[in-house]
């Protein structure tokens, strides 16, 4: 069953948050419910009361939260809490993210930090699992993450979940060129000697990494030896606490900076300039099939897989759709995202191949959803531009399997670009093997297809190229045995 046949009340089987002492979150189609346990049910109340709750809301930084159970107060009858907060679909997790929307998750988490300490409140807690994206923007989503501060206290209890969590995996992804999402394997992020240990002895001593992992591996080293308990820093002086607290997390915020780096390049970054196989005609051409069609379809949400620097994204939101750009270039899609979060456009980026979609993750591969899980159904309209090759080609998948997840992912429409095996492209990659893919036609794609969608419209490039509107007309589960299974749903 997919999530789009599931009942609007009905709750996701997941448990994202079940080492949680405080609480626990559920999901259904249409918001998330947390349950606040009796333990936590004063402190939650205190924050959901204050001053800093409304200002984190108003500005966006905060996910909205309704205080629901019964109707005459707060507290339920055996002294829980239940709230209510909107439903940021799709929800992405940080290994599907580029530097820069990571770097923006650490300002934003940085920055409730920093608002909180005058407030007399702390986070107890900051992993970027704590935020989510709403479009480009980001918002922390754990209203149970803040405590009441002890004014005399200078230590940030969450300093080192921050570094481990936010800053040494972008760190890493510079220095020693680990992928950021390699962090699915490691919950609670990088520790220093990890990192210590794969720099070479010159790297070591470079100053920006001087403090969060050589000094902070050798004391790791000693601590573990003498295994004394350290003890919070506290002071007499308030004033002095709160300064103390401001300027550490001031240096986190230059440090998440630096890690992060300037825009990063690749070779899909610049794709759109380099892409000699289409005419200025074509392009003209393909874009207004796709303005036209928008037009005339008018969906609402709008999948864009292979988007790239997001030429197609944008003209989606622009005609009024959400869209979620989904593509494996972390740099090209940096590219989008930054010029969606500039603009405040609803793109959702995502860093993601959807022939090898990010697994269910976690205990039981139950604290994570998986990418197509979050993905099937959710849209009225598919975008698959300059894709199919790279599916054929580069991911050996058959046609029937290609239209089998389009129709997995849509709710009704198609457009796809079919590419020839004449293309440039196409050619570039054949490499050799004429025998198993030259003779692909846009007949044999027609018939794969056929099982799931019909054509509705249909537009050829000068380039050779053809643009085509489908119409899902069968789901997965609607048919007794489709060509390529219905493991997919």
């Amino acid at each position: 069953m997919t999530r789009s046949e599931r009942s609007p009340s009905a709750p996701f089987e997941l448990e994202p948050t079940f080492r949680d002492p405080a609480g626990q979150l559920q999901f259904t189609q249409d918001y998330a419910s947390r349950r606040v346990r009796a333990t936590a049910t004063e402190e939650a109340c205190a924050f959901l009361a204050s001053p800093l709750r409304q200002e984190l809301e108003q500005s966006g930084d905060l996910i909205s939260t309704e205080i629901t159970g019964q109707s005459t107060g707060l507290h339920a009858a055996d002294g829980e809490l239940w709230l209510r907060h909107p439903l940021v679909d799709p929800i992405s997790y940080p290994w599907e993210w580029t530097p820069a929307q990571w770097r923006a998750a650490a300002e934003l988490t940085l920055r409730i930090a920093d608002k909180a300490i005058d407030a007399g409140w702390t986070l107890k807690d900051a992993t970027p699992l704590n935020v989510l994206f709403a479009g480009a923007q980001p918002v922390f989503v754990d209203v149970l993450s803040f405590e009441r501060r002890d004014p005399r206290s200078s230590v940030w209890l969450a300093y080192g979940q921050f570094v481990r969590t936010f800053l040494l995996p972008l760190v890493a992804a510079k220095y020693l060129s680990w992928p950021l999402q390699a962090t699915m394997f490691w919950r609670d992020g990088y520790e220093p000697g990890a990192l210590y240990r794969a720099l070479p002895r010159w790297r070591r001593f470079d100053p920006r990494l001087l403090d969060v992992v050589t000094l902070a591996a050798l004391l790791e080293s000693k601590s573990s030896q003498t295994r004394k308990p350290s003890r919070p820093a506290h002071t007499t002086d308030p004033d002095l606490a709160t300064h103390i607290l401001h300027k550490r997390l001031a240096r986190l915020g230059k440090q998440i900076r630096d890690a992060a780096g300037k825009d990063g390049a690749s070779e899909w970054s610049r794709y759109e300039q380099k892409a000699n196989h289409y005419r200025s005609g074509d392009i003209e051409a393909k874009q207004q099939f796709v303005r036209d069609t928008l037009q005339r379809c008018w969906p609402k949400r709008v999948l864009d897989i292979g988007a790239n620097t997001g030429t197609y994204s944008l003209i989606a939101a622009e005609a009024g759709a959400e869209v979620v750009a989904l593509d494996s270039d972390a740099a090209a899609l940096e590219a989008l995202w930054r010029r969606a979060a500039a603009q405040r456009k609803p793109i959702t980026a995502l860093v993601a191949n959807i022939a090898r979609p990010t697994p269910a993750a976690g205990w039981k591969n139950r604290e994570q959803f998986s990418l197509l899980d979050r993905l099937a159904g959710r849209f009225d309209m598919v975008l698959m531009l300059a894709v199919i090759h790279h599916l054929i080609l580069r991911e050996q998948l058959p046609l029937t399997h290609i239209a089998e997840l389009g129709s997995v992912l849509t709710r009704r429409w198609l457009v796809l670009e079919w590419v020839p095996p004449s293309d440039p492209m196409f050619q570039e990659w054949l490499r050799g093997r004429d025998h198993l893919y030259g003779h692909l036609s846009e007949a044999d794609l027609n018939r794969a297809f056929a099982s799931f969608f019909r054509v509705i419209d249909r537009v050829e490039l000068g380039n050779g190229r053809v643009l085509l509107l489908f119409e899902r007309t069968a789901a997965p589960s609607d048919l007794e045995a489709s060509p390529a299974g219905a493991s997919a749903a």
